[in-house]
């Protein structure tokens, strides 16, 4: 179709980046030093990206371009509010919640007459559900552990039978009050995960967690091999 659409000068052009700043729809990418329209279906036409230019590189013009796709603009923008919160996750906001992939050792053999240091075998961080990314590198081809706060209390050897080679998340529905179900979703949905599984204690408010976890794995469209394992309070594993 004939439409009025913007055309950039590369002589003019100086690379200064505030075009592509000032364009709203993300038309507009700065390659090798130089302004480019790279998404003639992301343009307009109204021409937001023109006053701030320095050199005058920027016109209008009349030719034979797509059409102005509204929707595929409005994913695009969700797509890069999502890579700007995974960037806060990496690179500021609260030191708590930000993700990290930890690298822990694997324990040297026992020697007789030294005792062998504790190694901890948490891969990922934050380990809340409610604080967890939903998408981060430490998920793919990942068994994931989904265990309620009192289980580590409860079970003398849950780092070394649960967690060990595994993506922990932990959660307390009765404490958090919230439903997992969705946050636990798109993370199976988005991410390659191998297996998951349950660790619950024997009260009742822990059927939430597990309630979750299943509809989580019912509404992600995958097929997961899953199991869940319930702790008693003096710290035994329930048939």
């Amino acid at each position: 179709m004939i439409r009025k659409i913007i055309h950039i000068d590369e002589e003019k052009c100086n690379g200064c980046g505030l075009c592509a700043t000032a364009c709203h729809e993300g038309a507009i990418d700065i390659i090798n030093g130089k302004a480019k329209l790279v998404r003639e279906n992301f343009c307009d036409g109204f021409g937001d990206c023109l006053p701030g230019c320095p050199t005058g590189a920027i016109t209008f013009e009349e030719r034979e371009a797509p059409a102005y796709d509204e929707a595929a603009v409005q994913e695009n923008k969700k797509k890069k509010e999502l890579q700007e919160k995974m960037k806060h996750l990496h690179e500021g906001g609260c030191p708590g919640s930000r993700m990290r992939m930890l690298e822990q050792p694997e324990a040297a053999e026992s020697v007789a007459s030294a005792p062998v240091q504790p190694v901890s075998h948490l891969r990922n961080w934050p380990v809340q559900i409610k604080l967890a990314p939903v998408h981060a590198p430490y998920f793919e081809g990942a068994k994931l552990l989904i265990a309620a706060d009192c289980t580590a209390y409860a079970y003398a050897n849950f780092y070394q039978e649960f967690m060990r080679g595994k993506v922990t998340l932990i959660g307390c529905p009765k404490l958090d009050a919230v439903d997992y179900s969705e946050k636990l979703t798109e993370i199976l949905r988005s991410n390659d995960i191998q297996s998951v599984t349950i660790l619950r204690m024997e009260v009742p408010c822990c059927g939430g967690l597990e309630m979750a976890a299943k509809k989580a794995l019912q509404t992600s469209g995958k097929f997961i091999p899953w199991q869940v394992v319930t702790i008693s309070i003096d710290g035994k594993i329930l048939d």
